[in-house]
């Protein structure tokens, strides 16, 4: 897994990205603030790790935090301020671990008494396991870890309004009974603790990573011991940050794919990588990485870019996510994704027609009509930017919806995109972002009515604008994991397309 600080300062055309899909075949993501510093409280003997301690340091904000925007500093600060504590309680007084726990539990004083964090993976069991960690460092009897002794007395920081901690409960009673983890909460296994620990219910995958992540490798580990975990983490852990998860091979190829083809790119995908792709979707659809459950979003979406590449294998894999209404990210999810419901409509829209393919499709379809939000946009679980979302759906619906029932959903989603459009020319939901104008002007491209003057003057100020952002260090990380993250291959698949320069390299 190759670790990411921003893009390239030349942009790379189409071709040289699909060739980057074999180069790094464990695909490339953002480091992770959360998951870099449970390594550090987890595997300080794990190479890297005084590189981590510094990077961690160096990432904290002005104001005492860790990570995005709003809510979403919560998870990411709590394991920065959890690892903090434990360098301290571990190693003795350093002023730097110190002065940034101390600033960081300051934030958390103040951040913790807002609402429910976002919706992203294991939040409800992360958050209640760090705070019960931290509340262990400060008011245990050996008293706060060095140079935090004013923390000594202070009531205990609050879990945050609707978070149960009996889900965490349940979890580590599954584990002290010795019983079989659900796959899907093995990528967050480091909330059991000391449970987590060569868990007789747990197995690493063949890569040795458990869960795909490598905190929970780590914590299923517990010291270096030779073997496939180890080497899994040293791998992975060799520039001193690491990913929330890794390896991402079949997301990453399936997503630059499809969004290239989608988008009328030409695409000579390597023979290797299109027959990986393919044997990747098995009878029960494709995972995102080794040791997470088989999806229904990362099928639907290397289907589609298999049919779109003249390798159709059928959607018959994605029968069994079919709720009989919706689709499912997997049996037995919390909520439901929109963004995954799209890419099954994308998949099932290259399909032959026939009265499963017909009827799916119409189901999917209403589904996702009845969740468009009054002022025309579409939110999800999978990202922080409802320009993902609205382009996901905007584009299937365009592509895919029967009989054009979707028409009048689709001019509304179009007219909230130019209604959205900054004075600079770019979208974003905090601020103009290369990323998310890409969406904006994919969306706009695919869905909207061609010559309509107001949508091609949107295009032109999109378009010039994305020239000015791409290759900006500052690109916030906006995918959703256990904390954000931004997978680099895609994000610059959508920004290539959007841009005109997929074929050609513009200028440095």
């Amino acid at each position: 897994m190759t670790l990411t600080a921003g893009p390239a300062t030349r942009p790379a055309p189409a071709r040289d990205l699909v060739a980057a899909l074999t180069g790094e075949p464990s695909g490339q993501t953002s480091p992770s603030i959360y998951e870099s510093a449970r390594l550090v409280a987890l595997a300080p003997w794990l190479d890297g790790h005084d590189r981590r301690l510094a990077w961690l340091l160096g990432q904290q904000r002005p104001d005492g935090g860790w990570g995005g925007a709003g809510g979403y500093a919560l998870v990411p600060t709590l394991s920065a301020v959890e690892a903090l504590l434990t360098v301290l309680r571990r190693a003795g007084p350093a002023a730097a671990p110190a002065a940034a726990a101390h600033r960081g539990l300051a934030f958390l004083a103040r951040a913790l008494r807002g609402g429910a964090p976002p919706d992203l993976p294991a939040t409800d069991l992360i958050v209640p396991a760090l705070l019960t960690a931290v509340d262990r460092h400060l008011a245990g009897p050996a008293g706060p870890p060095p140079g935090l002794a004013e923390w000594a007395g202070r009531p205990r920081l609050p879990l945050p309004a609707g978070l149960d901690p009996a889900r965490l409960t349940r979890v580590r009673g599954l584990l002290a009974a010795g019983r079989a983890v659900p796959e899907k909460l093995a990528h967050a296994l480091e909330v059991a603790g000391e449970l987590a620990y060569r868990a007789s219910g747990v197995r690493p995958s063949a890569s040795g990573a458990v869960g795909a992540s490598p905190a929970a490798t780590a914590a299923w580990l517990g010291r270096p011991e030779p073997g496939a975990a180890l080497d899994y983490l040293r791998a992975v852990a060799r520039p001193g940050p690491v990913p929330c998860a890794s390896p991402i091979t079949v997301f990453e190829r399936a997503w630059v794919l499809g969004i290239l083809v989608r988008a009328g790119v030409p695409v000579g995908a390597p023979e290797p990588v299109l027959t990986e792709l393919r044997a990747a979707v098995g009878p029960a659809g494709a995972a995102t990485a080794p040791g997470l459950p088989a999806d229904a979003d990362t099928t639907a979406v290397a289907l589609y870019a298999l049919a779109r590449l003249g390798r159709a294998p059928g959607v018959g894999p994605l029968a069994g996510f079919d709720t009989g209404r919706h689709f499912c990210t997997w049996p037995g999810e919390d909520g439901a994704s929109l963004t995954t419901n799209a890419h099954v409509l994308d998949a099932l829209g290259e399909q032959p027609s026939g009265p499963g393919v017909t009827g799916a499709r119409r189901r999917v379809t209403a589904w996702l009509l009845e969740r468009q939000e009054p002022d025309g946009r579409w939110e999800d679980r999978w990202h922080a930017s409802a320009y993902y979302a609205t382009y996901a759906v905007l584009l299937a619906l365009a592509d895919h919806a029967p009989d054009g029932t979707a028409r009048t959903a689709v001019e509304r989603g179009v007219a909230w995109l130019l209604d959205t459009q900054r004075p600079d020319g770019s979208w974003g939901r905090w601020h103009g972002t290369a990323e998310e104008t890409a969406y904006a002007v994919l969306a706009l491209a695919g869905a909207g009515r061609s010559g309509d003057a107001r949508i091609v003057a949107a295009l032109a100020r999109g378009r010039r604008r994305l020239s000015e952002l791409d290759g900006c260090d500052d690109e916030p990380a906006l995918w959703h994991d256990k904390d954000l993250y931004r997978p680099t291959q895609i994000v610059r698949a959508a920004v290539l397309a959007a841009s005109g320069r997929a074929v050609e390299a513009g200028p440095p």
